[in-house]
């Protein structure tokens, strides 16, 4: 492996942040060239080291901040490292290569997007506009999307996407089964009709610069001398794509520096492959390896139930946490009758111990397997006035009302974008029926056009005339509101726009239902949030926000600061810490799952969810089951 110095000499004197460390992560935060291995045991304080190293290579090695790569799955963990290293090095933080796998290469991906057929100001496609067109696609194929689930075809597609399989090598591999054959045939013309809307998919941003890079080897040359030292975060959770982008980049210089956990490795079901972490050095057959193992969360009880836990495990690096934190409370198992009667213990334990120990609401967290599980402690939190918040619920901008002043806002940046402008042609009512709008679809693919070419000349086609009329003036409103824009009018200005001239808000107002007032504070709340945007944004720009918008993951909804009681997936807790946890549920077929049991690597991923749940918590940590689950009742 090819190493890379910026300077000869070692650098001279040790900044004043390394004395807060200890051995090994100082060990992690000074090593400068070739590749690194950070093996961060759970509360071992992985986010200070990464910002420590950043900072030092800055600061000791002079690094360029350009010439740093940081990668994240959170853009809540990259807020946090860019404000810590901005506190340390100041301004110069701000030029730093850091964010979220899908922003680093969506802004990569926006640079040189001509170079593989799509403009800059490309859609970002979330899950439900995907299913969207996955379902009109069923229906052109004569499939009834009742049948034929359309999130069960996109998770097949996003799954063949990140494993780099594509349609043709997808129908040649997967034959025999009607829903794979199925599947191929859906996943070529999605293909296509995304790139006709200018749009790509959340694995698009992952999966296309692989593509570039193969294809324009220049490109690629572009990116691995910018950049020097690559850093990532999570890496046990990285998928086939994620580990081979990184490694094309980090080919010239070999300065690859990945932290992560492999007894954390829990998302195997969205991609991740746990031998990414477990091969890192057969990868890179320099690279020096550095356990994190001081723990400085949880109490020894706590850390001593996690570690009977993992160690039955097979596949896993060696490592041992330990803690300078006394045993603290014993860990204390639940049993419960049924499903309500958990949920009344466990909330009677919490606002027992508000009173005793002076806990706030925000010190808890009730983790569960699966959400269909939070209704019952809802319900019981609900009746002793316990305020509580629901994480991984339905996000704010997958509301109707926001989906559809977003695709407004998309139309102004991407008019060809053909799922946000179908659906909003006739959202408010403008009189043009399903009809016309399918054969405007039709008269599209058969002239090899998109929909708004079409569009623009509605007067030559054969929709009914009334329905020519309505297009017509819905087209001009558009064409009129992208000119307003494009010379100079705000984002605010823009959206208030949007919102008079489309009628959507005197709709609302005019149905004077309770739900449509909802709804009407709903989007209240939205240009709250795009003036809050451009507020904050030296260069605000609409693309800029439909993307911060499109790349909000769950992680990104928690508040930690909220006054409430967190109720959460297990999976959705990760890189949270609690005071208190409840860990519910804990039967067999419900956790751990039962729906593939047999299968080791199964079981094995099992034990690192559990493990995980366990070290959520600092000080006090509860099982909890019933001995009777009515799932359906």
């Amino acid at each position: 492996m090819k190493k890379f110095s910026l300077q000869s000499e070692e650098p001279q004197g040790k900044p004043d942040f390394l004395k807060g460390l200890n051995e090994q992560q100082r060990k992690a935060v000074t090593h400068s060239n070739g590749p690194l291995l950070i093996i961060a045991g759970a509360g071992s304080g992985k986010t200070r080291v990464l910002t420590f190293r950043i900072a030092y290579l800055l600061q000791q090695f002079k690094a360029a901040p350009n010439e740093i790569l940081a990668l994240t799955f959170t853009n809540k963990a990259a807020r946090e490292m860019k404000d810590r290293i901005k506190g340390l090095i100041g301004d110069k933080a701000s030029k730093l290569w850091m964010g979220t796998f899908h922003s680093i290469f969506s802004k990569i991906l926006r640079f040189e997007a001509d170079k593989i057929g799509f403009g800059k100001d490309f859609t970002i496609y979330d899950t439900s506009d995907s299913e969207t067109v996955i379902k009109q696609i069923l229906q052109e194929l004569n499939f009834d999307p009742k049948e034929i689930k359309p999130k069960t075809i996109r998770n097949k597609i996003s799954d063949a996407k990140n494993q780099l399989i594509d349609p043709d090598t997808y129908q040649n591999k997967f034959v025999g089964s009607t829903l794979d054959d199925i599947t191929a045939r859906v996943y070529k013309i999605y293909i296509a009709r995304l790139k006709e809307s200018n749009a790509m998919d959340f694995d698009d941003l992952l999966v296309k610069p692989i593509q570039l890079f193969e294809e324009f080897p220049e490109v690629l040359e572009v990116y691995q001398n910018r950049f020097k030292y690559i850093m990532i975060d999570e890496y046990q959770d990285t998928n086939h794509a994620q580990y081979k982008v990184t490694k094309m980049l980090a080919k010239k210089y070999g300065n690859i520096c990945v932290v992560g956990d492999d007894a954390q490795s829990i998302y195997s079901f969205r991609g991740a492959d746990i031998s990414n972490i477990l091969n890192f050095q057969e990868d890179y057959e320099e690279a020096e390896r550095i356990p994190l193992e001081q723990n400085y969360r949880s109490t020894k009880s706590i850390l001593q139930c996690a570690d009977s836990i993992i160690k039955k495990n097979t596949k896993q690096l060696d490592k041992t946490l330990w803690t300078e934190q006394d045993y603290g409370d014993p860990v204390i198992l639940l049993d419960n009758y049924d499903e309500r009667d958990e949920a009344n213990r466990v909330a009677s334990y919490i606002h027992e111990l508000k009173l005793r120990h002076g806990y706030n609401n925000n010190d808890f967290a009730i983790l569960y397997r699966t959400n269909y599980q939070s209704r019952v402690f809802e319900e019981a939190l609900r009746r002793r006035d316990l305020a509580y918040q629901l994480v991984g619920g339905l996000s704010f901008y997958q509301r109707k009302e926001i989906k559809d002043v977003l695709a407004y806002l998309t139309l102004l940046v991407n008019p060809n974008d053909e799922t946000n402008l179908i659906r909003i042609i006739n959202e408010p009512s403008r009189g043009i029926g399903n009809k016309s709008i399918q054969d405007l679809r039709k008269k599209a693919r058969s002239e090899g056009r998109s929909v708004w070419n079409i569009l623009q000349e509605v007067e030559h086609t054969d929709v009914y005339k009334p329905a020519k009329v309505r297009i017509r003036e819905f087209v001009d409103m558009i064409n009129r509101l992208r000119t307003e824009m494009e010379n100079g009018l705000s984002l605010t200005e823009s959206t208030r726009a949007v919102l008079e001239q489309s009628g959507y808000v005197k709709a609302l107002i005019e149905e004077n239902s309770q739900q449509s007032m909802m709804r009407r504070d709903n989007i209240l709340e939205f240009q709250n949030a795009i003036a809050y945007y451009e507020k904050g944004n030296s260069n605000p720009s609409l693309s800029a926000f439909l993307q911060e918008i499109s790349l909000i993951t769950d992680a990104d909804k928690f508040d930690e600061n909220k006054p409430a009681i967190t109720l959460m997936t297990v999976h959705g807790s990760k890189g949270l810490e609690f005071p208190t946890v409840f860990v519910v549920g804990l039967e067999e077929n419900l956790f751990p799952v039962g729906a593939r049991v047999g299968f080791e690597v199964d079981i094995e991923e099992e034990r690192r969810l559990f493990y995980v749940a366990i070290t959520r918590a600092e000080e006090r940590l509860y099982f909890s089951h019933a001995r009777n689950r009515y799932k359906f009742g």
